[in-house]
């Protein structure tokens, strides 16, 4: 660390010019503060849960299994974890250095997928964790992929169009020839979307070849899919469909609350409200709204859309953001940040289900309470899994050259989301536990067969 330390001390001096915030150096000093659990800029306790919980549902799904102790601690470590430097120069002519992630945590079961991210705290244990949490999902989901997530230690509110894509394209030729079709295949995250998915596409043909398929999410002219932008929103109302079937019950009529207003929660809350539901509350960083008669989402839409928030809206009574989660309602939808529902609040959730559109929105001491109270939660590995699904459609187009229209990818993804939660529900019935456990023995099986067909050992 000392050697590493003086490098970047050196490298530091080199790209004088180059903003303090951004320079090597500072991001290791932040880098080994959160290792340290030290102040300057410590992991969040809700991306310390993130990683503990994935860890800890990892372990009992393994003992429900009955795994042999030699694979389960294979199956934890990741196949490769890369970290790269990208240095830029800025449109002001200076330098600027940042560091680039790549987490790829098992290929089991085909090639590993995951998001890139761009945020100023990209924490290399959030991503292990998340990359881990990807091979569950697609393994749940069942489609061929194993998981990886990466990202780049920036803030893209900080830099223009052209800075982000001489970023992109630095940190692309990095990890080019650990990337590809058949290897590991990038989708957008936090921070990043389908202009930067395009520029990946651009500069890893460059070495390539013309390679639509090495990246999900791009734009439609691009080979992207139709229906990708409402995948994950849509995978969330075909999940709570299944559910709620499970128990009598439709979309029509139930009261829905959804906390966030991104794009996840944005077109689960349009989606939900055209097939009958009342969405009754909503929030986003910038407020809260309630209306007991059902919000009109249209009308909501285009206000945050023309006041970058939900603040201000007049179809409804402003209400605390923080008390948004114990509204009285059927279904309440966490689709933000993680660690939202935890031991101090989860005792006053009325919701009778919990969707997890985010990832890792309860933590587990939450779990214990509402399992007590009878709350039946559908886990994010599978809720939220639908963006992950039509990655996979639109990777099989691109492959293919053959595109297909949005209702083939909309009918297709409601069957994989059914057919998932189906498994689910069997694992619950063959191992006498709850969704979360059932989804997640259902993924841990699945990758730990693969990996011994596979002949893990030789």
């Amino acid at each position: 660390l000392h050697m590493h330390t003086a490098y970047l001390k050196l490298l530091h001096s080199l790209c004088a010019a180059a903003s303090p915030l951004l320079s090597p150096l500072t991001t290791l000093r932040r880098y080994s503060a959160r290792r340290r659990g030290g102040s300057g800029g410590g992991i969040s306790s809700s991306r310390m849960n993130a990683l503990a919980a994935t860890s800890r549902n990892f372990k009992q799904a393994a003992k429900l299994l009955g795994l042999d102790s030699k694979l389960e601690k294979s199956l934890l470590i990741p196949f490769r974890e890369i970290k790269v430097e990208c240095t830029i120069p800025k449109d002001d002519g200076t330098l600027a250095s940042y560091v680039g992630f790549r987490v790829q945590h098992d290929n089991a079961r085909g090639p590993m997928k995951g998001g890139i991210r761009y945020h100023h705290e990209v924490d290399p244990d959030e991503v292990n964790a998340l990359a881990q949490l990807m091979t569950w999902k697609t393994a749940v989901a069942n489609i061929p992929y194993g998981g990886a997530k990466g990202g780049i230690g920036c803030s893209p509110g900080d830099l223009s169009i052209s800075e982000l894509e001489r970023l992109t394209r630095v940190f692309t030729q990095k990890i080019h020839d650990l990337i590809g079709i058949h290897t590991d295949v990038p989708a957008p995250d936090m921070g990043t979307n389908a202009q930067t998915m395009a520029w990946i596409l651009d500069e890893y043909s460059k070495f390539h070849g013309y390679s639509p398929a090495v990246v999900t999410g791009k734009p439609v002219d691009l080979g992207g899919s139709l229906g990708r932008d409402a995948a994950t929103g849509r995978g969330v109302l075909f999940a709570t469909e299944a559910l709620l079937a499970e128990h009598g019950k439709g979309i029509a009529g139930q009261r829905f609350v959804i906390q966030g207003f991104g794009n996840v929660g944005s077109w689960a809350a349009q989606l939900i409200t055209e097939a009958g539901g009342k969405v009754i509350a909503i929030s986003d960083v910038t407020g809260a709204v309630k209306n007991s008669n059902g919000i009109d989402i249209a009308k909501l839409m285009k206000h945050s859309a023309e006041n970058r928030g939900i603040k201000g809206f007049d179809g409804g009574d402003a209400v605390d953001p923080t008390s948004l989660l114990t509204e009285e309602c059927d279904v309440l939808i966490p689709a933000a940040l993680g660690g939202v529902i935890n031991k101090d609040n989860a005792d006053a959730i009325k919701a009778k289900y919990i969707i997890e559109a985010a990832n890792h929105p309860t933590d587990p001491e939450a779990d214990e309470i509402l399992a007590k109270k009878g709350v039946l939660i559908l886990p994010d590995i599978l809720a939220n899994s639908g963006g992950v699904t039509v990655s996979y459609f639109e990777w099989v187009q691109n492959i293919q050259g053959f595109m297909w229209d949005e209702e083939k990818v909309n009918r297709e993804l409601k069957t994989y989301m059914t057919r998932a939660f189906r498994d689910t529900k069997e694992m619950c019935r063959s191992h006498h536990c709850d969704l979360r456990m059932g989804a997640f023995t259902l993924g841990v099986n699945r990758v730990a067969r693969a990996t011994v067909l596979r002949g893990w050992e030789a």
